[in-house]
């Protein structure tokens, strides 16, 4: 272990001649991923039903993709820290397309549990990808770069469901689903199609690299860093929070204002606007102006007074706004967590560090929803809002004291 160096996160005599086509496709990979798991997620609920699935085995299908990423995430990024971005990229999206095919003809229920488990784990490649634009990217550009992949996430998980619900025939019973099924497997083998063609490798193969520390060595070690500690926390108590809002936000729009699928489909709508538009447009810029570490505290301090602000609201122009609030404040701040943890990674293991970081990511998209469920239907129905806020505040703190000690911190 040594003291941070500026070079730190930099691409490394690893690095090889990256293609100008690489980041396009990288962010088309992106695209095309959400796209179809935008497709899938709004039809769950009734592909599952058509099983005659009871809820909890519902809820199991739910969860069993944030399972496989919480698995997939550090095991893929640490995998192409020594073998390649690439190879990585090509395979993870090649068994997408194996799994979504699966999926459109799963007999049963716990056929579709396991298919969608093994999904998750091969669709958590977006420590790859970070990976990828970490080993070509200088780290004050980082967090633009970073964001840009939060523009392609959000633009197909539009996209998606309105897609879904021109190939969807729920009419036809369980065949009715398979189309977007199908076509979520045709974008998969598209996208990995467009890595093996256009991308180049971003990092040698390393014959060194053998011994590399296991996933819980590295969490371990990352834990007690005095930067990437608590920006693990700040993603596990963000992600907590907004995953747990926007789980209950339908049922929250229909106890408080009697909305249905329409009303809130809106509300999304903008939200998936917002963080689109401050992704491309404002995130880098704010990073570049007022430091990485701050741009995170604002926007986690942003995402409190929104959060607060939602159970004031009084119907669906205020309730659009306050939630747009929400969604800018996570725009402003995502792109700086991967960016930090990648100036304090040793370049041989920047994708299984923002693996680690992916990983808590899925953890809260497990435990947030459960919990803001439990406030919901047990408590009150403004009780997740609170939560979340009381979750998200000591964020700011966390963010301000990771960006003190980033000078003077160790490579992890």
């Amino acid at each position: 272990m040594s003291t941070l160096a500026p070079e730190v996160g930099q691409a490394g005599p690893t690095q090889q001649p990256v293609s100008p086509a690489a980041l396009p496709t990288l962010l088309f990979v992106v695209f095309m991923n959400l796209l179809g798991f935008g497709m899938v997620v709004p039809l769950l609920p009734f592909f599952a039903k058509s099983f005659h699935a009871e809820p909890w085995q519902i809820s199991l299908v739910f969860s069993a993709y944030a399972m496989g990423g919480f698995v997939g995430e550090p095991f893929w990024g640490r995998l192409s820290d020594r073998i390649g971005r690439r190879p990585v990229l090509i395979f993870t999206l090649a068994c997408n397309c194996i799994t979504y095919g699966l999926m459109a003809f799963a007999p049963n229920i716990w056929a579709a549990f396991f298919i969608r488990l093994f999904g998750g784990m091969f669709a958590g490649n977006g420590s790859v990808v970070q990976g990828y634009i970490a080993d070509v990217t200088p780290p004050e550009d980082r967090p633009s770069k970073l964001a840009r992949i939060g523009v392609a996430y959000n633009i197909g998980f539009i996209v998606g469901p309105t897609l879904a619900g021109a190939l969807a025939r729920p009419e036809l019973g369980h065949v009715g689903f398979r189309a977007p099924f199908v076509v979520a497997s045709m974008l998969a083998a598209l996208s990995s199609i467009g890595v093996a063609v256009l991308v180049r490798e971003s990092r040698a193969r390393r014959t060194d690299m053998l011994n590399q520390p296991s996933r819980w060595a590295l969490f371990g070690a990352a834990a007690r860093h005095p930067v990437a500690g608590p920006l693990l926390l700040l993603t596990l108590a963000s992600g907590f929070a907004f995953n747990g809002i926007e789980s209950i936000f339908g049922f929250w729009g229909e106890k408080s204002f009697g909305w249905g699928p329409r009303q809130v489909a809106i509300v999304f709508g903008f939200v998936g606007v917002t963080n689109a538009v401050a992704q491309w447009f404002i995130t880098g810029r704010l990073s570049r102006a007022f430091g990485q570490a701050r741009t995170l505290a604002a926007g986690m301090a942003l995402t409190v007074v929104a959060t607060l602000l939602v159970p004031l609201s009084r119907g669906l122009i205020s309730t659009t706004v306050f939630m747009a609030l929400m969604a800018l404040g996570q725009s402003v701040a995502f792109p700086n967590v991967g960016a930090l943890i990648s100036r304090v990674a040793h370049q041989d293991r920047q994708g299984q560090a923002l693996g680690l970081n992916n990983a808590t990511a899925a953890m809260a998209r497990l435990l947030g929803p459960l919990a803001a469920s439990l406030m919901f239907f047990n408590v009150t129905i403004e009780g997740p809002y609170y939560l979340a806020a009381l979750v998200v505040a000591p964020a700011i703190l966390l963010a301000l004291a990771a960006g003190r000690r980033l000078s003077s911190a160790q490579v992890l």
